[in-house]
């Protein structure tokens, strides 16, 4: 990122807000309490801008944070249109606590990452979830690290990491789009590999889907990274997602996921989860019917 910060001022860039997009933004406190409490309040005025609520994911072992999933019709119908891999876009995620804090995933930023060149397209649409999701709850200035515009769709945490359309992505093949989702449902409705479901977005229409996943097993839990890391006020970086398009069942894999939710941490914090991605990619695999 430095490289690139020394770059841009070589350039003539100006402005910060030129290149430098954060991932999380802070939003205002609610009411402390349990966390469904906390959730519901969330969940509240999130409905009261449009918004469809999705679930309450939780991570194990971690019962203080938890975040609230929703989505939104004018990104759906963007999606719809789209098709492929951008169905990881149609999850909107708010991170609580039961302290009573909120901060959301800044839709500026996993947008560009995931729509890459179709981001124009879906702009007002974007811009439209950002500025409902600051109505709704407050905005702060963004947090997390920084990316630049330019290179979100293309994005990799070092050069000869995975990307958004790698083909390590791919978890299984089944006869067709039915028998994949139920594939998914069924693994995760038994807790196969320790993993569960944390909500679910199917779109049959367009053959499309998006599983928010929790892996729950104490040699690779959502907790165990996350303490391992250090990112719990990132929490709305979590939950993994599983998503299926036509009649193939995907995973991003760890080395983009993680890097690209946690843009800041340096290469000695990854190296404690070195593990993780490998070990996502194989219980994700088992969920997803895949040899």
């Amino acid at each position: 990122m430095l490289q690139r910060i020394l770059l841009a001022c070589l350039l003539g860039v100006t402005t910060l807000s030129a290149w430098a997009i954060s991932p999380y933004i802070p939003g205002e406190r609610v009411q402390s309490g349990k966390l469904a409490a906390v959730a519901a309040e969330v969940e509240r005025k999130l409905t009261a801008e449009g918004f469809q609520v999705l679930g309450l994911y939780s991570p194990k072992y971690l019962p203080t944070h938890g975040v609230v999933v929703a989505t939104d019709a004018g990104m759906l119908a963007k999606i719809r249109s789209f098709g492929g891999s951008t169905i990881v876009a149609a999850p909107i995620r708010v991170g609580i606590t039961t302290d009573g804090a909120v901060a959301y995933a800044n839709p500026d930023y996993w947008d560009r990452a995931f729509l890459g060149e179709r981001f124009a397209q879906a702009e007002p649409a974007v811009q439209s979830v950002q500025s409902r999701l600051a109505k709704a709850l407050g905005a702060g200035p963004g947090f997390g690290g920084n990316e630049s515009a330019a290179d979100l769709p293309e994005y990799r945490y070092m050069m000869g990491m995975e990307s958004f359309d790698d083909d390590k992505n791919l978890l299984a093949t089944h006869p067709d789009f039915a028998s994949a989702v139920r594939t998914v449902q069924d693994n995760l409705a038994k807790g196969k590999s320790s993993v569960s479901k944390a909500y679910e977005l199917v779109l049959p229409d367009s053959k499309l889907a998006v599983f928010g996943v929790a892996m729950n097993s104490r040699d690779i839990s959502d907790t165990l990274i996350i303490g391992k890391i250090g990112v719990q006020d990132r929490i709305a970086g979590f939950p993994y997602e599983m998503f299926v398009v036509n009649n193939k069942v995907y995973a991003l894999y760890g080395r983009y996921r993680l890097a690209l939710a946690f843009p800041d941490l340096s290469m000695g914090s990854f190296i404690r989860i070195v593990y993780a991605p490998e070990d996502i990619h194989t219980m994700l695999k088992a969920v997803a019917g895949g040899k």
